[in-house]
Formats: structure tokens, C-alpha cells, sequence
């Protein structure tokens, strides 16, 4: 069964429309109007294996604040309902990702609890286009909207450019690993029985 979601989203500020596939190659068309970013998600696509066509338009003409943070929740509903019923999931995933002189390690886990933990720092506003400060945004929308504990911290860098591209990486590698599945897991992986 395919895990695969379609989300449209429109408001007065943002026009989004994505096709998502957890179970992909890694095929990426985006197209959401601010180049760094269409980068950041293209990696993303691409070091998760997940193939994804997404074209975003927004009030750019006011900042790209709607339009990351909206791409964000859109992300975020599709990764959780591609994810279904999490039958036969891993549900947690990490990764430490080197990117020259950075590393950053991400964590989540697919608990059907929101909680994004973002330790980071930038030392300029904008890298391209993406104003900086919008980064967290769009990790807290994707945490809150696909139901996920979502931790993100930086242990080393000084590139802007660097810091940004390797928590992109290593969300999807994290992300790759947490919706994987593992022959042993019967049913849902919690004492529980549910998520």
C-alpha cells in the first residue's frame, strides 16, 4: 500500500499544493518562490528518499514568514497522513550529520505528541533569500502538524549556509529511519498499543 499524501492549502496570504511520497527516490519539483529554500527542501527530498512536487505561492511582497511557515504546516499534515495508522513503524529515528565544519544531530519520534526542541543559533539574518529566524518556524509547524517530537540542536558550525542545509539533511535522514519499517514490530511499537 502506497504511503503517499496529497494537501492543498489556501488562505488569504499563501497558496500551497503538495504530492508526497515517504516511499520515494528522492525526485523533487519545488517551487515555492525563495531559491534557498526550494534548495533546503529539494535536499531534504533527496537525503530522505522521499519524492515530493510542491509549488508554494505567498505574500512575498511582505516577507517569506507565511509562506515558510505555511509550507511548514502543509509538510508536516502530509508526513502524517502518509504515515497512516504507523503500523509496522519504526517511529524513531536520529542522525548526527556532518556538513564541513558543521555537525547536527536530529532526533524524532512519530508519538503522536508535539514538542519541537530547537537549539540553534544564526549569525546573520538571511541566508539567499530565507530570513533566518523563519527556520524554526518551519520545523515547529512540521513537529505540530505531523505529531511528532522533533529535536533539532546544532553541536558545532559557523556557516550560516552549512547549519541550515545540515538540519534539513538530517531531519530527513532522521525522519528516512523513523518511517521505516522493521519486520519484527507487530502491530504499533508501544506498550501502549497506540500512538
Amino acid at each position: 500500500m502506497a504511503r503517499e499524501a496529497s494537501v492543498n492549502r489556501t488562505t488569504k496570504e499563501t497558496d500551497i499544493s503538495l504530492k508526497f511520497n515517504i516511499d520515494g527516490t528522492g525526485n523533487s519539483e519545488i517551487d515555492t518562490g525563495i531559491g534557498f529554500f526550494d534548495h533546503m527542501l529539494e535536499g531534504f527530498a533527496k537525503h530522505g528518499f522521499f519524492d515530493m512536487e510542491l509549488v508554494a505561492s505567498g505574500d512575498l511582497a511582505v516577507d517569506g514568514h507565511h509562506t515558510v511557515e505555511d509550507v511548514g504546516i502543509v509538510l508536516g499534515t502530509a508526513i502524517k497522513k502518509a504515515v497512516g495508522d504507523k503500523k509496522g513503524i519504526r517511529r524513531y529515528g536520529s542522525c548526527i550529520l556532518p556538513m564541513d565544519e558543521t555537525l547536527v544531530l536530529c532526533a524524532v519520534d512519530l508519538s503522536g505528541r508535539p514538542y519541537l526542541s530547537f537549539d540553534a543559533e544564526f549569525t546573520t539574518d538571511r541566508v539567499g533569500y530565507l530570513e533566518t529566524e523563519l527556520v524554526k518556524e518551519f520545523f515547529y509547524a512540521i513537529s505540530y502538524k505531523a505529531k511528532m517530537n522533533l529535536h533539532i540542536k546544532v553541536l558545532s558550525g559557523t556557516n550560516n549556509h552549512h547549519i541550515i542545509e545540515g538540519m534539513f539533511k538530517a531531519f530527513a535522514r532522521a525522519l528516512d529511519d523513523a518511517t521505516g519499517t522493521d519486520q519484527r514490530i507487530s502491530g504499533i511499537l508501544s506498550t501502549k498499543g497506540s500512538l
